[in-house]
């Protein structure tokens, strides 16, 4: 296939990914970008990829600095053919050259990251070889019709909507999961963390019928499971084809108490929830390495969409 201008790649780009993987976009909408021009040409002189590079820099006071590198740059490709990973591999290269020449891509605390469609193998080569490597996995899961049958969790644990008066509680169990996160991730519990989580989860808390629930044995909170609407998930709902998007932001069991069937307990309550609100997919992220994140929300009918490729700092990325 030979892509003449942007609009012509994006198509090509956009009829490979409804063949591998039907929950995948039909276009990729790249943020504008940092301005560098990013874009290799094939045999003939035809576009073969492009790249749009942004730059991004948490907050201090935000909970999104606790998620990864408090300075990413992040990479959206889009490439003809990949029967060829030369384009893809020569963009790579250009886009190290480009992140050679800003400062801040030295910092430890910063990575250069591709989000790329998980079914998309033909590029995974040239990733690796630029040394990148699979951190992170945006998961999906396509709202059960007809209802699926739901398991129910072991006899003295109840699962009920958190309220405001439950802000200790909620803080406190997602604090566990960011700090178990931490060890297998690039989630980083930083010195606001705590104090972002209780604002935002202050915010969620104060809504009619919030996004939160709360898992109790005999009166003591067990486990979270904290979502987004889909008027609030519209951030990740770009990277998805069907329509509306709920996204699942975090949800843990205290340590000690796994293996019970209580996280999913959790997560079937949930579905039936987003089954009532006719959402048509949820997702989800997951560490990459984390032993027990893959195959628990595979065995909740989640699968890998996309797959977050990073090297840490960003200037580590190879030419």
């Amino acid at each position: 296939m030979r892509a003449h201008h942007a609009g012509e790649l994006a198509a090509q780009v956009a009829q490979r990914w409804r063949a591998i993987d039907p929950l995948l976009p039909a276009r990729m909408r790249p943020d504008p970008g940092c301005g560098a021009e990013l874009a290799i040409a094939g045999a003939a002189a035809e576009l073969a990829a492009v790249g749009t590079c942004e730059h991004w820099t948490g907050a201090a006071d935000s909970l999104d600095l606790s998620w990864g590198a408090s300075r990413r740059y992040q990479l959206t490709v889009q490439a003809a053919d990949l029967d060829d990973p030369g384009p893809v591999d020569r963009l790579l290269s250009a886009w190290s050259e480009h992140l050679d020449g800003i400062g801040g891509a030295g910092d430890p605390d910063s990575s250069a990251v591709v989000t790329w469609p998980s079914r998309d193998v033909g590029g995974v080569k040239a990733l690796l070889a630029h040394g990148l490597a699979p951190y992170a996995v945006i998961a999906a899961r396509a709202t059960a019709s007809p209802r699926s049958a739901h398991p129910m969790t072991n006899s003295g644990v109840q699962i009920r909507r958190a309220g405001p008066s439950d802000i200790d509680e909620v803080v406190r169990l997602g604090l566990e999961v960011i700090r178990f996160d931490a060890l297998v991730s690039g989630v980083t519990e930083r010195p606001g963390t705590a104090d972002a989580l209780r604002q935002e989860a202050a915010a969620f808390l104060a809504q009619a019928q919030p996004w939160i629930w709360l898992a109790e044995d005999r009166g003591d909170a067990i486990g979270v499971l904290i979502a987004e609407r889909p008027e609030a998930a519209d951030w990740i709902a770009p990277l998805v084809g069907p329509a509306p998007v709920a996204y699942l932001q975090l949800m843990g069991v205290s340590p000690g108490l796994r293996g019970r069937g209580v996280g999913a307990a959790m997560a079937a309550h949930f579905h039936r929830e987003v089954e009532a609100a006719g959402v048509a997919v949820t997702t989800l992220h997951y560490a990459q390495v984390n032993p027990l994140s893959g195959p628990f929300w595979s065995r909740q009918g989640y699968r890998p969409l996309w797959t977050d490729w990073e090297v840490w700092p960003a200037r580590n990325l190879r030419p």
